[in-house]
């Protein structure tokens, strides 16, 4: 093993202080192979048991925005619809019946078959957990995000994933924010407001 090294300032700041979520966009190109970069580093980090249940829909297309806008909020709308690309991010009720393929150290199937609270629990947690992995990766690639609620998720399940046990989570917009339209940086807590070390 390695000795790890901490990244340079640049990159804590672009990946933590100096990132932003925006709600305006330039009309930089995204091409589709830097969202496929994105999940693929997202996908590295852990999960319990590497259960992986994030599944994520990128909208691009015209035809798929117009499937996604009447499940939108008002003030969410205008802006989802200017993003390049918006992820529907997810997670997968099923997720358990990878996991023979996955973790493959034990039966970590039997863990979940048949206890419908802890898929669920697990599920949400390790997709959101996950889903933040996703925004770290965009940002680490240069681009920036814009995670948002504000829509209608029985909307987007029946859209998206009708047939499925994929349930929406969250919604991050994505492409080169416009500066211009950041709201002033809202503060943060104190590491005294927020934890302690015992």
């Amino acid at each position: 093993m390695t000795d790890r090294t901490h990244l340079a300032p640049e990159a804590m700041a672009q990946l933590f202080t100096s990132a932003r979520t925006h709600n305006g966009w330039t009309d930089k190109e995204l091409p589709d192979d830097i969202l496929e970069l994105a999940l693929d580093y997202a996908k590295w980090g852990p999960t319990s048991a590497n259960c992986s249940p994030m599944r994520v829909v990128f909208v691009r297309s015209n035809e798929a925005k117009a499937r996604l806008a009447p499940a939108m909020s008002p003030g969410n709308l205008d802006k989802t619809m200017a993003a390049p690309a918006t992820a529907i991010v997810a997670y997968d009720l099923d997720f358990h019946e990878h996991l023979p393929k996955l973790y493959p150290a034990t039966d970590a199937r039997s863990w979940f078959a048949g206890n419908d609270p802890l898929i669920r629990e697990t599920a949400f947690r390790n997709g959101t957990l996950q889903a933040g992995y996703l925004i770290l990766a965009l940002r680490a690639l240069g681009l920036d995000c814009g995670p948002m609620s504000g829509f209608d998720k029985d909307k987007v399940d029946a859209e998206f994933f009708a047939g499925t046990k994929v349930k929406s989570n969250f919604l991050i917009n994505i492409g080169y924010g416009d500066p211009a339209k950041l709201y002033p940086r809202g503060p943060r807590f104190a590491f005294e407001d927020m934890a302690k070390i015992i």
